[in-house]
Formats: C-alpha cells, structure tokens, sequence
C-alpha cells in the first residue's frame, strides 16, 4: 500500500493564514485562507485529513507566530517545521509578491526537500528567552527615560560636572534643581517620575536572572562561561537562552555561520572579492558578544572580578579561558600590524571567540541533532 504524503504550506500572519496545499493523487495545488484561531487551526486540519489522508506535512517561515502554532499543529497529529526565512530558495526576477504566492512559494521547496528547519525551542525554553529579552528592553527604556531628562536639562543651562552621571550624588543634585516656571518644575518632575521605576524594574529582571542562571539546566554552563574574560552572567545566560543548545552545531564553523560573524564574499572566474558579515542570524548573541570582544584590545590579566568569578570552577575551564584571552589578544594585534581597521580586527576577534564558546560548552552539553539554524 502507498502512503500518501500531504504537503501544505503556511503564510502566518497575526490574523489569518493563507494557506496552500498538493493533493497527493493528482497534484494539483489548492489554497485558501484560514483564521488564526486554535479552533479554525483545529478546523484546518480535519479538511485536510478528509480531503487527502494520510501524513500531512507543514511548514511555515519562523516570524510574529512563535512557535505557539507549531506546537498546536503538532499536538493534532501534524509533522511541522518551523523554516528559515533567510534561507528560502528565492527568483530574482520574481517581483509579485501576495500572500497566496508567498505561500506556493514555499510549497514547492517543501515537497523538493531544500528548506531549511530552524531548532524549535520548547515552551520552557521560550519563557527562559523572553525573561533575557525583557531585561533588554528595561535597559533600552530607562536609557531612552534618562537621556530625554538629560536633554531638557541642558536646554534649561544645567550640566553636571562633578562626576558621573546616575550616581547617587548625581542623584542628589537632580533634587536640588529649580525653576522659574511652575509648569516646567512639573515636566521635570514628569520625567523623573520614568526614571526611578525603570531603574527598579532593572533591578528586578537582573535578580530573577541572577536566579535562572543558577537554576538547572544553566548552573554549569554559565559558570563555565564566566571564566572567560568579558562575560558575566547577563552575557552567560543571553547566549545560553538564544542559542538554547550548542550540541546541535556538528563543528565551530556552523555555530559562527549561525550569528552571522563570518565574512561574506562574491568571487567569479578569477577574481575573488571579500565582503562583510552578513549580519544573519541571532543579533543580540551577535551584539553582546562583540561587546565582549572589545575587551580583547588589553593584554589578558586576571583581574580581582575575574579571579572572584572563577573560584572553585574546574580546571579545565579556566585553562581554555587562559588559552582564549591569549589568542584573542595576539590575532587583534596580528591584524592591527597588518593595518586591519579596528572593527574588522574586533570582528575577527568575535569570529574566533564564539569558537571557543563552542569548544567550552560542548564539555557539558551533549551533541544533539545537526542543525544548520
């Protein structure tokens, strides 16, 4: 007996999806529309079964929906997969572009074998991602509350120049300003009035972060990771929670390809032309390790901070750590002689940086299924 394979393909969007699926006995492709509801999902796919049983095999492109929708269609008795948007074959000449044909399009790479699954984190995992999210944008949003403050302030003549700003004396000068004007004593009491929760808001997310990462399953790793020189523990647990799994990377190379650090390059014939990173991929792992990076540009020391960070860890973290400082600061240098501008020498410090991550974790995390995503 033939088993028969249903091939459908998703266009997401907040309210509905379109739709577009091959009938297995004739070929013939179908589309229509579909709520985004779970009850008009729950609907979608026993049309499916009563048109064509057999497997049905779903896909669309990871974007707004999460991966909400793939569990839900997993739970019904679908095989899905959630696909990389970057990687989808794509002709240059096309220029229509619909919601139905953005679903064809994807149809037919799917029943060929050519898209690309990215790894689909589970529900813990996804709550672990958000909470690191959510102290990013508390971050963004008291900066954002504090420079606006700062700005009215150097409207109205006032600077501060005996020190810092945001330290507790700066603090104290800000409650001894005046003004003239009731009513702009009132907007700067407006905007103090955003500073102060968002600096405890900050203050929250980093202590329950602080508690993440020495729950399970991050313990170790984040301890590993923090003998390195540039990572505490909110860069540890970023990248342990966008990544998720590093097992799943077969070898550096795939990992480094993932945040989008290595070169790109147009070459044809004879000539060979070198580009810039792609920017693909995570940006936040890719952002908060470039910070790091940076720290390279010292000759590597153990700092007091430092040598707090790696008391009781194993040993051989700490001499992989040494061992990456080391090199870290001898290839920014090596490119600096050669007259590398300094960001392409940092970048290239970040390329070599996340190899060593890779080789770090691969100590306690077991090799998982190879994913390219």
């Amino acid at each position: 007996m033939k088993t028969m394979i249903t091939y459908v393909a998703m266009d997401t969007h907040k309210k509905q999806h379109q739709v577009a699926w091959m009938d297995p006995d004739t070929g013939e492709i179908q589309d229509f529309a579909v709520a985004n509801t779970p009850r008009e999902i729950e609907r979608m796919v026993q049309k499916l079964r009563k048109q064509a049983p057999g497997e049905i095999r779903l896909c669309y492109e990871a974007g707004v929906c999460g991966f909400v929708l793939q569990r839900q269609l997993q739970k019904l008795g679908c095989v899905c997969s959630v696909i990389a948007p970057s990687l989808v074959p794509t002709k240059p000449g096309d220029r229509v572009k619909t919601d139905r044909r953005d679903a064809q399009k994807l149809l037919g790479p799917l029943v060929a074998g050519q898209l690309t699954e990215v790894y689909p984190p589970d529900a813990a995992q996804v709550a672990d991602r958000e909470l690191t999210r959510c102290r990013d944008c508390a971050q963004v949003d008291l900066q954002r509350a504090r420079q606006r403050l700062n700005s009215l302030l150097l409207r109205q003549g006032y600077l501060y120049r005996d020190g810092d700003l945001w330290t507790r004396k700066h603090t104290q000068w800000l409650q001894t300003l005046t003004f003239d004007s009731a009513r702009l004593q009132a907007v700067v009491a407006e905007y103090q009035s955003e500073v102060e929760p968002g600096r405890q808001r900050l203050e929250s997310l980093d202590k329950q972060l602080e508690q993440l990462a020495q729950s399970e399953p991050y313990r170790a790793a984040v301890a590993a990771l923090r003998c390195l020189r540039g990572i505490d523990t909110l860069t540890a647990i970023t990248v342990l929670t966008e990544v998720y799994s590093f097992g799943r990377f077969a070898r550096p190379r795939a990992l480094m390809a993932y945040l989008g650090v290595t070169p790109s390059e147009h070459s044809s014939g004879e000539s060979r032309r070198g580009g810039g990173i792609p920017k693909t991929g995570n940006r936040r792992v890719r952002r908060i390790l470039t910070e790091t990076g940076w720290h390279s540009r010292h000759a590597p020391r153990v700092s007091k901070a430092l040598q707090a960070r790696r008391k009781d860890q194993p040993v051989w973290a700490i001499d992989r750590a040494d061992r990456a400082a080391l090199r870290l600061y001898q290839r920014y240098q090596h490119l600096l002689a050669r007259g590398k501008p300094v960001h392409q020498a940092v970048m290239a410090v970040v390329r070599e940086l996340v190899g060593f991550l890779w080789a770090l974790l691969r100590h306690l995390q077991p090799p998982g299924p190879v994913s390219a995503t």
